[in-house]
């Protein structure tokens, strides 16, 4: 598997390009994995990877929280016109 660390991703908005954002590791260039370390996993860290998932062509993102109790969320964002 090809593996990149801190890869710069293009987002886009109603299909104009916005910004730039740095994903923690993209996998294949089909996967955006982001990395916590907290306490747990809370809804903000959902809706960022979801938001992340929309603004760019990728559809699948996993969320890694490597805290006091280690967890993983799997988020999935199917977007017709990609």
């Amino acid at each position: 598997m090809k593996c990149q660390k801190q890869a710069p991703i293009d987002v886009y908005y109603d299909e104009v390009k916005v910004g730039l954002y740095y994903a923690d590791i993209i996998v294949d260039n089909r996967v955006i994995i982001e990395l916590k370390a907290s306490e747990g996993l809370c809804e903000e860290h959902e809706f960022q990877l979801i938001n992340y998932l929309k603004a760019t062509d990728y559809e699948v993102g996993l969320l890694l929280n490597f805290g006091k109790s280690p967890q993983f969320k799997r988020k999935i964002f199917t977007n017709p016109t990609k």
